[in-house]
This record gives structure tokens, C-alpha cells and sequence, in this order.
């Protein structure tokens, strides 16, 4: 024995495999002896011994005298200790862990025979494939044991590698040891163990999404070795020969396409397979076809068997009843856990144009709140994913599936089963994107009987009642308000005060959805409404608290400076300002408090003035220290923890609501404050969405209070110019609607810092897939920059005249476009020849406009003027300009249409 009193550990009789019994007590004994040391100090002391690792290994694999648990429990923390210190281990250490490994792979016990495998491919994981060369050709080899033991346990060992490495074994540094392995594993399909089965199929599955060689040479073998399983009696067979169909159909679909109807077929059994897990397994058959072109011609003829076999498996199961304490219908005074709470992720401020009929950029995700299930039930079941297959395929079918769906909805909808009907309405919402046009003759009958349905005695029926209403707010706020509008929000209002917790959040939420597509409909509402909210503070628990404050915020979004009425004000801001005061600065709960915020001051504008001081100095506080911290976590990262940089984003946007609401009253809180060199510092964080938010609020300084921004131009503007990275595209955007604002307020002054950000906006406006919101913002910007400084700008004309133009044919008149058209008009007065070809997208960009200023008008008109020679010269752009806009729907009867051409009739 060595060590002092408080650590003694053999240190000299585990450097060999015979270890001397009476020395071999298990380390449960061991950690017995001391026990006023804590156990992470234990463990933490041992380890300082490298003989302690022979020790654990001994225990795991040799002392079969020791139950099963302590021997596994050994090898755990023989795991964590190779993850964590294996570089530490001497050679010869590692040596005799990974032999007693190989050497144990088939013991007896199924537990010991999975530790030891989670052992191997921590090695593995290590780095270690590469060094350790007899690895796979040993446990390859003991495939062919006669001992099942031994089989199972080294193809249990290759599961877990190539789960963990599959990269690296298509790789050369291995010398493709998948040209081996693949074959070998497809010769287990036909085991006689079930678990064998399962174990080759698994291995081979982790290299169908990555494409690997060796599988692709031996696809044809894979597919029919597959096909052979079909119809296997074992579930977990069925489950992963599912799993692989699903994965073929993304990547070897032309494989597939000569058997689909045959794997449709099997797919419709299998997704009502009596096991859960291969039911859902194939319902991801349906999700994954959805998205292939072939989806429709191949799915046509199956439709009436698919549809009932989804909508059968969108009913509550009885393990979900009780999970979701189905039959607990009040439970709002009891307090939430904390793990009920989802963690909360603020999200970085984005500035965006209005386009068009108000709709949002393309491309844009669903809103991650949008969901039709409770967190109480696992992240992803058959009910789930029965109702997203039905949602996609609606997306694909869109009015022809509701033959094969409406004769089933009327029996669910109107069922005295509860768990019936509440899937019947869960089938509703999940069509209403795909199949909305159809439906609509149906929804007067629908909407009253959903909003009925807001009342059942069921909390599960009343919750998915309001999800499903959501889903049909859009066409509801169509409708004439009396008709349905008004019942609606009266009984969702109601449910915001629902007994149950479940039914208050999804409420809630829907409140929230209805608030975005009726907006200012809500306003003659407004008392009843915020009446209601306000009483929900005293009334909800933890948890719909914050949703509580999302749907606070969202109105505020949606009625803008309506809310901006004293009896309003004096209702809503005393909860608000009082939640505010409770929470401590550390609190993540000041995350939605602080959004709502935001939103909040933004629509009252000077309304929010008697409460901006505090709300600002607080901001001010919450960015300055994160910065503090952060600074000393940078310089001493062992003594100080990384600050969560979320405090420092929301109140940067809340900083930006403040500036944008109040516009030039927040001058004086600006000059009181040293918000300016921490913008300067949050502008080079490394985070993005720091910078994201801090160019935001830079934006909005400037339009609110410049005075106290200039004097910083110098220094902000190379870092703005950096940041014009698509990469990044949300701080991309900020940064260039940033500069926008800049140059408007600079005038010609902004000519010393064009070259600093021009040839980056040009790049950005000719780059591919860039989404809509930045390209706008990058068209608006260079118009401005053109306007402040033209003989800068308009050179290079001919290089963005394009796509500027296309740009900004959809957003809705308003400053900023009329500033950036402005420029534009100059820009092509200062080079004309810049814009001759392209001259037809400059057209239809102008027919875009519906009352622009007369001054502006004016300029559209010289331009033309000035350009009437070109149109002698090139008489087919001019008139294809007046069909284009006339085909749009936006003829231009304005001067700009006059002139020699205005009435050709030219073929």
C-alpha cells in the first residue's frame, strides 16, 4: 500500500492479469473504507493512480464472484475515465484493457457483454481505430464463433463503432475496411438469432445516408436481403428493416421505384404493426416519400388505404392518456416542476420590410411553438407523425385527398368518444395548409362546431380544439367579423382563463396566431382583451406565464400604436412593470418578460415614457455586465463560468424597442448612459447574435437620436463593413439595413466610407439563394448610398441595376423605398447607359408602386425622358416594359408611359 492515510491504493499487483484475491476487493469496498470523502473526490484520487484503470477492467471482466451490476458499474467508470484521461494512460495500461476486452467480448452475461462493448468503442472513439489494427479483423472474426455469446457481443461491440465512426471506416486512413465488413454483415441476415439479424442490419444502416462505396456495390444484395426479412417474426428485425427502406427511398430511390408498389404495400402493413416503434418507423416512410417527386404518381392508387390507417394512428393511445393525465380536468393551482419548462432560446432581432398583402419571407420555418401535442409524451410518437405524413401529403395532394378524408372526418368529428373526436379534430388542423381551398365550403358548418368543441368537458378536446382553430385563423379574420371573428376570440378568450393548465397554453398560443392574422381587426376588442390577459397573471402558473407574455407581445406587434390609449396602458403596464421588479437580473425568465417589453414599447411609443427610465437603465446594466463577465472569463477561464450572452441580446433589443418607440425622447437616456462604447463592444463580439442585435439597435439609434452616434461613425463603420457576410445572414442583414440608416442621416459625408461597403452589398445582391429579407435590405442600402453619393455608387449600375430591380418589386411604398428609388433615378441620371439593357426590370420595379410622391413621380418621368434616345434605338424594350407591367396586373397610366412608344401596337 502507498499513498497517505486519506488515499491508500495498491499501486504494485495489477500491472499483470493475475490479479491476488485477497487484494481484489470490488471498489464499492474500497470506497467504504473513506467514507467522509464524497465520491466524484474518490473517484477523482484514484485516478491519479494509473494501476486504478487495471483495477476497474479486472472487476468488469474477471471477478465473476461480484453480481452483475457492480461489474458493470466498474466498467461505466472505466468509460468515463477513457474519456476523460486516456491519454494519461500508460501503454501498458491500455494495452491490458483493450486485450481483457477482446478476450471478455462473449461473456455470459448480456449486461457485462454491452459494458464492455461501450468500452470498446470509447476507445474507438479516441482514436484509437487507427492504432489499434487487430480491432476489427478480431471482432470480424468472432463473428464466425459457434458461441452465440460471443457472436452477440462482438456484433453488439460493431454496432456501437459504427454508429460512432462510420466516417472514418469509408475512409482511407483505415484502408476502407467497409469493403470487408459490408458482405460479411450481409451474410448475418439470414442468422437464425433474431439478434443477430437485427445487429447486421443496424450495422449496415449506418452507411446508407452517407452513400458509402462499399454498400453501393452491394446494394442489390442489400435491397433483396431486406426484402427476405419482410415478413420476420422479431419486432426489432422489422423496425430497422423499415428503418432502411426509409433511408433508400432519400438516397436510392431508383433502386427502388421497379418494387414500390410491393413496399407501399408492406409500408401500409407495417405502419399498423402491433409494436409502436416499427409502426412509427414506418410511418417515416410516408414523411420521406412526401418529399420525392414521384410522390403523387406513385401514391395515387394507395391513397384510400393510407388514409385511414393515418388518421387511425392520430388517436391517443392509453399510455398517452395517462402520461398526459387525460382525466385530470383543473389542475391550474398546482405548481409546475421545473422540468416541465422547456429551456427558453431568445431569438436575435431581424429587421424585415413589408411586402405585399403582408405576407413573410419565403422560406421562413414554421413557427417551432406551432405544435398539436403536449411535452408530457415523448418528442416524437405515432400520433406525431401520423399527423406531420398527413400534413405533408396534404401539401402534395392537396384537394384530392379530401374524397378519401371527408367521409371519415363527419364520423370523427361528431363521435361520443372523446379520444375519437379529438383525433378527428387533430386530422382538421393538420390539413388546413394543404387542403384549405377545399375546405372552404365546409368551414361555416366547421368553425361553429370547433369553437363548440372549445367547451367540451374534456381538457384534451378543448386544448386541440384551439390548436386546430389556428390552423384556420387566416380564413376566419376573411370572414365578415360577426360571423366568426368575434365568437372565436370570445371563447379562446375564455379558455386563456381555463381551469386547465394545458388548455390556458394552448389557448394561448392560439390567441397569439389569431392576434397575427387579424391585427388592428382587434382593435375596437381591445379592452375586453387585455381585461382578460391581465387577469391571467394572477391566475397562471410558471410555465404559461411565459407563454402569456409571447401573446402580450404579439398584440402589441399586431395593433401597433392603437394600444397607445391611457385606459390601456394604465391596465396592462402595472403587472408587467411589477413581474419586472420581482425578477432578478440573473432570473431567465427576464428573457420573454423582456420581449414582451419590446414589443410593447414599440406600439405605445410615448405612452411607455413614465416607465422607460428604469426599463433602460436596467438594459444598460444587463449588457454591461455580461461584457464584464465575459471579459474575465476571457482572461481567466478557470476562475470565472462563460456568461450567457441571452441577458446581454434581449436587452439590446429591448434597448432597440425603446429607441424605435420613442423615437427622440430617448435622446436624454442615451446622453446619460455609455450605451455607445458597449454597442462598440457588442458589435465585434464573437457571438453572432450579439452582433446581430447590436447593429439592430445601432439602426434604430440612428434614426432616433444621431447626434449621439456620429461621433462614433469613424470606428463603426469598418466594423459594419466586415460584417457584411452572407454567411451570417441575419448580421448581415442588421449590418447593411444599419448602413442604410447611417447614410441617410450622413448625407455627402458618407462618401469617405463607400468603399468600405459597396463592392460587398454588389456581391451580396448577385448572390444565389439569398433569402428575400436580405436582398431587400441590400436593395434599399445601395439606392440610399446612391442617393447620398451618386457619383460613387451609379459606375457600378450595370452590376446590380438587375436584381436591385426584382428586389423591390413587392414591397409596399413606404420611406425606405421611396428613398432607395430616389437614388436610383439619380444614379441613372449620372450613368444612363447603365441601365439601357436592363431597363425592362426598372419598369416593372416603378409599376410596383401605388401612390408615389409627386416629386418622385416626377423623377420616374425625367428618367424615361432622358432615355428616349435609347428607345428609338431599342424600341422592343420599351414596349415589352408596358406588357410586362400590364401582365403583372400593373399597367402604369402615369407620364412615365408617355412618349413616342405609349401606343404601340406592335405585334
Amino acid at each position: 500500500w502507498s499513498g497517505s492515510q486519506t488515499n491508500r491504493v495498491c499501486s504494485k499487483c495489477f500491472s499483470c492479469s493475475k490479479i491476488p484475491s485477497p487484494q481484489t476487493q470490488p471498489l464499492r469496498e474500497l470506497c467504504k473504507k473513506y467514507p467522509y470523502i464524497s465520491m466524484p473526490q474518490k473517484l477523482e484520487q484514484l485516478n491519479q493512480f494509473p494501476d486504478f484503470n487495471n483495477y476497474l477492467i479486472f472487476v468488469l471482466t474477471s471477478l465473476k464472484s461480484e453480481d452483475e451490476p457492480t461489474r458493470s458499474l466498474s466498467g461505466l467508470i472505466l468509460k468515463n475515465n477513457v474519456k476523460a484521461h486516456y491519454q494519461n494512460f500508460p501503454p501498458t495500461v491500455a494495452d491490458f484493457i483493450k486485450r481483457e476486452c477482446l478476450n471478455n467480448i462473449g461473456d455470459p452475461s448480456p449486461l457485462i457483454r454491452a459494458t464492455i462493448g461501450i468500452l470498446i468503442t470509447t476507445i474507438a472513439s479516441k482514436g484509437e481505430l487507427q492504432t489499434w489494427p487487430e480491432l476489427l479483423p478480431q471482432l470480424c472474426n468472432l463473428l464466425n464463433s459457434e458461441d452465440y455469446n460471443t457472436c452477440e457481443g462482438s456484433f453488439g461491440a460493431l454496432q456501437k463503432i459504427c454508429e460512432d465512426s462510420s466516417e472514418l471506416l469509408d475512409s482511407d486512413a483505415l484502408n476502407r475496411p467497409l469493403n470487408i465488413m459490408i458482405p460479411k454483415f450481409l451474410q448475418f441476415f439470414k442468422h437464425c438469432s433474431p439478434k443477430i439479424r437485427s445487429h447486421a442490419i443496424a450495422c449496415v444502416n449506418q452507411f446508407i445516408i452517407g452513400r458509402a462505396q462499399a454498400l453501393m456495390d452491394n446494394i442489390d444484395t442489400f435491397i433483396e436481403s431486406l426484402f427476405a426479412l419482410a415478413g420476420d417474426e422479431d419486432s426489432e428485425v422489422r423496425k430497422n428493416v423499415c428503418r432502411a427502406l426509409v433511408m433508400l427511398l432519400e438516397v436510392r430511390i431508383d433502386r427502388l421505384i421497379p418494387h414500390m408498389h410491393s413496399i407501399i404495400q408492406y409500408m401500409l402493413q407495417r405502419t399498423q404493426d402491433p409494436d409502436e416503434n416499427v409502426a412509427l418507423e414506418a410511418c417515416e416512410f410516408w414523411l420521406t416519400l412526401a418529399e420525392q417527386p414521384i410522390c403523387k404518381e406513385a401514391l395515387s392508387g394507395h391513397l384510400v388505404q393510407l388514409i385511414p390507417i393515418l388518421v387511425n394512428g392520430m388517436k391517443y393511445s392509453e399510455i398517452d392518456i395517462i402520461l398526459l393525465k387525460g382525466d385530470v380536468e383543473e389542475d391550474e393551482t398546482i405548481p409546475d416542476s421545473e422540468q416541465d419548462i422547456k429551456p427558453r432560446f431568445h431569438k436575435s432581432r431581424t429587421v424585415t420590410l413589408q411586402h405585399e398583402g403582408g405576407e413573410g419571407e419565403e422560406g421562413e420555418d414554421i413557427d417551432e411553438d406551432d405544435d398539436d401535442d403536449d411535452d408530457t409524451l415523448s418528442d416524437w410518437n405515432l400520433r406525431k407523425c401520423s399527423a406531420a405524413a398527413l400534413d405533408v401529403l396534404a401539401n402534395v395532394f392537396r384537394e384530392e385527398l379530401l374524397p378519401h378524408l371527408l367521409p371519415l372526418l363527419k364520423g370523427l368529428l361528431f363521435h361520443p368518444d372523446w379520444v375519437i373526436k379529438e383525433s378527428g379534430i387533430l386530422v382538421l388542423g393538420a390539413i388546413a395548409e394543404g387542403c384549405m381551398q377545399g375546405m372552404v365550403p365546409y368551414l361555416p358548418e366547421l368553425i361553429p362546431h370547433l369553437i363548440q368543441c372549445l367547451c367540451d368537458k374534456k381538457a384534451l378536446v378543448r386544448s386541440i380544439a384551439c390548436w386546430t382553430l389556428s390552423r384556420y385563423a387566416h380564413w376566419v379574420v376573411s370572414q365578415p367579423p360577426d360571423a366568426h371573428l368575434k365568437p372565436l376570440m370570445t371563447e379562446l378568450l375564455k379558455r386563456i382563463l381555463d381551469g386547465n393548465k394545458r388548455v390556458q397554453e394552448a389557448a394561448c398560443s392560439a390567441f397569439a396566431t389569431l392576434e397575427e392574422e387579424a391585427c388592428t381587426e382587434l382593435v375596437p376588442y381591445l379592452s375586453f382583451i387585455l381585461d382578460t390577459l391581465v387577469f391571467a397573471f394572477g391566475k397562471y402558473q410558471h410555465k404559461n406565464l411565459l407563454i402569456l407574455y409571447d401573446a402580450i407581445g404579439t398584440l402589441a406587434d399586431s395593433v401597433g400604436h392603437h394600444l397607445n390609449q391611457p385606459e390601456y396602458i394604465q391596465k396592462l403596464m402595472p403587472p408587467l412593470i411589477a413581474k419586472w421588479n420581482e425578477l432578478k437580473d440573473e432570473d431567465k425568465d427576464l428573457f420573454p418578460l423582456l420581449e414582451c417589453l419590446s414589443s410593447v414599447a414599440t406600439a405605445l411609443q410615448s405612452g411607455f415614457l413614465p416607465y422607460c427610465e428604469p426599463v433602460y437603465q436596467r438594459c444598460v446594466t444587463l449588457v454591461q455586465k455580461t461584457l464584464a463577465q465575459a471579459m474575465m472569463y476571457s482572461q481567466q477561464p478557470d476562475q470565472y463560468e462563460a456568461p450567457d450572452k441571452d441577458f446581454m441580446i434581449v436587452a439590446l433589443d429591448l434597448l432597440s424597442g425603446l429607441a424605435e418607440g420613442l423615437g427622440g425622447h430617448v435622446d436624454t437616456l442615451v446622453a446619460r448612459s455609455n450605451i455607445m462604447t458597449l454597442l462598440f463592444q457588442c458589435m465585434q463580439d464573437t457571438m453572432p447574435e450579439v452582433r446581430q442585435s447590436s447593429f439592430a439597435l445601432l439602426g434604430d439609434l440612428t434614426k432616433a437620436c444621431f447626434p449621439h452616434v456620429k461621433p462614433c461613425i469613424a470606428e463603426f463603420m469598418p466594423i459594419l463593413g466586415t460584417n457584411l457576410n452572407p454567411e451570417f445572414i441575419s448580421v448581415c442583414n442588421n449590418a447593411t439595413w444599419a448602413i442604410g440608416e447611417i447614410c441617410m442621416q450622413m448625407g455627402v459625408e458618407m462618401q469617405p466610407y463607400i468603399a468600405m461597403v459597396l463592392n460587398q452589398l454588389v456581391e451580396i445582391i448577385n448572390r444565389p439563394n439569398t433569402p428575400k429579407t436580405l436582398l431587400e435590405n441590400t436593395a434599399i442600402t445601395i439606392g440610399r448610398l446612391g442617393y447620398v453619393c451618386p457619383q460613387e455608387v451609379a459606375p457600378m449600375l450595370p452590376q446590380f441595376i438587375r436584381p436591385w430591380c426584382t428586389s423591390l418589386r413587392n414591397i409596399r411604398d413606404n420611406e425606405e423605398k421611396d428613398s432607395a428609388f430616389r437614388g436610383i433615378c439619380i444614379m441613372i441620371g449620372v450613368n444612363p447607359g447603365g441601365v439601357v439593357q436592363d431597363f425592362i426590370f426598372f419598369c416593372d420595379a416603378v409599376a410596383s408602386w401605388v401612390n408615389p410622391k409627386d416629386d418622385l413621380r416626377d423623377m420616374f418621368y425625367k428618367v424615361s425622358q432622358q432615355e428616349e434616345g435609347d428607345w428609338e434605338t431599342h424600341p422592343s424594350v420599351y414596349c415589352t416594359a408596358l406588357i410586362w407591367g400590364e401582365g403583372e396586373g400593373r399597367f402604369w397610366p402615369l407620364p412615365l408611359m408617355d412618349g413616342p412608344h405609349a401606343l404601340c401596337v406592335c405585334p
